[in-house]
C-alpha cells in the first residue's frame, strides 16, 4: 500500500507541474528541458527526478489533466436545454477556458502541431466519443427544426477555432486590437452574435 504524500511532496509535485506548464507552453515538448523545469520550479534536477523520472512523465501528467479540463465545457451541453442557449453557453465556456487557461491552450496546440504523438489515443477515444455524442444531439435539434441545418462536427470545430485563437494567438490579438480593449469581452459579444445568427433556423438558406 502506497504511503500518502506529505505536504512538502504535494507542494513540490505541484510546483514541478506548474513549472512544466510554463516551460512546455513556451518551448513545446522538444524545446523544453528538465533543467529549465527544475529552475522554474526552484528545485534541483535530482529533486525533480525524485517526483517525475523523465521529461515525458511531467508532460504526460499535464496532458492527462488537460484533457479533462478541455472536455468539461462540452460535457455540460444539456440535451434537454434550449438548443441556441446551450450552444452559446458552450461558446462562452470555451472562451472562458482560453482566458483562464492560456498556458494549457498553448500546450494543447503544441501537441497537435507535433501530430499528437502522446494524445492520439485520447483524441480517437474519449474526445471523439464525446464529440460524436454531442453531434448526435445537434442532429436531433436540427431535425426538430430548432436550429439551422449545419454540419454538427464542423460547428464544434469552429467553436474550438474561434475561442482558442484568443489564447494561442494572444500577442497577435492584443497587438492588432491595440490598448484599451478587452479581447475576451469583445469576443464574447461578437461570437454570441455570430453563432446566434448561424443557428437561427429562420435565417437559414
Amino acid at each position: 500500500m502506497l504511503k500518502p504524500r506529505t505536504r512538502i511532496q504535494e507542494r513540490n509535485s505541484k510546483a514541478i507541474l506548474e513549472a512544466g506548464l510554463d516551460v512546455f507552453s513556451q518551448h513545446g515538448f522538444r524545446g523544453a528541458t528538465l533543467d529549465q523545469i527544475a529552475e522554474v520550479a526552484g528545485l534541483s534536477k535530482p529533486n525533480l527526478l525524485y517526483y517525475f523520472p523523465s521529461k515525458d512523465a511531467v508532460y504526460l501528467a499535464l496532458l492527462d489533466h488537460l484533457l479533462d479540463t478541455w472536455l468539461d465545457p462540452l460535457r455540460l451541453m444539456n440535451p434537454k436545454g434550449d438548443p441556441v442557449t446551450e450552444v452559446l453557453s458552450y461558446v462562452r465556456r470555451k472562451l472562458d477556458l482560453s482566458r483562464d487557461y492560456p498556458r494549457e491552450s498553448r500546450l494543447f496546440a503544441n501537441e497537435m502541431l507535433q501530430g499528437a504523438p502522446r494524445m492520439l489515443a485520447a483524441i480517437e477515444g474519449p474526445l471523439k466519443t464525446l464529440v460524436d455524442e454531442k453531434a448526435q444531439v445537434l442532429r436531433r435539434w436540427i431535425a426538430e427544426g430548432r436550429i439551422a441545418p449545419v454540419h454538427p462536427i464542423h460547428l464544434i470545430f469552429s467553436i474550438w477555432a474561434l475561442t482558442q485563437h484568443y489564447a494561442d494567438f494572444d500577442v497577435q490579438v492584443c497587438g492588432v486590437l491595440g490598448p484599451g480593449h478587452d479581447p475576451y469581452a469583445e469576443a464574447q459579444e461578437f461570437l454570441t452574435l455570430l453563432f446566434r445568427r448561424l443557428l437561427n433556423p429562420t435565417e437559414a438558406t
